[in-house]
């Protein structure tokens, strides 16, 4: 019985692993309790979703959906014009969050360059003041 329901399939889903992939999709709904559009004759499920196929009591289109559905693992989003808005608007952020950390990383090698003339010009007083000393005795 399976080999010509196969053969009946083949004339209305040409590719056979479609075909495969249509009845597989099939007997999973029959199995969590879709409705039977063919008389059982005590097959199983995968039997009956091939004579749904063939006698076209069901539609491959809707098939096809249902299985792209299972497959996917993200959803797309409703408006991918609104993501890309929120992926700019963060992207600006981290740019300008980054023009503000490295302002304020100059802004400290500046202070640190400061301080260290500052020692330095310290430093250079107490030398002088020692070498002022020591020309006025």
């Amino acid at each position: 019985m399976a080999r010509v329901t196969v053969e009946d399939c083949v004339e209305r889903v040409p590719n056979r692993f479609e075909l495969v992939m249509l009845a597989a999709q099939r007997a999973r709904e029959l199995s969590v309790g879709s409705e039977i559009t063919v008389d059982r004759d005590n097959d199983k499920n995968p039997v009956v979703a091939l004579r749904e196929i063939a006698d076209r009591t069901i539609q491959t289109s809707d098939l096809e959906d249902e299985l792209i559905r299972s497959m996917q693992r993200h959803a797309d989003t409703d408006d991918p014009e609104e993501e890309a808005a929120e992926l700019l608007a963060m992207e600006e952020e981290l740019s300008a969050s980054a023009d503000a950390e490295a302002a304020g990383n100059t802004v400290a090698e500046g202070e640190a360059m400061f301080e260290d003339a500052e020692e330095a010009i310290n430093e250079e007083d107490i030398v002088d003041d020692g070498d002022a000393g020591g020309e006025k005795s």
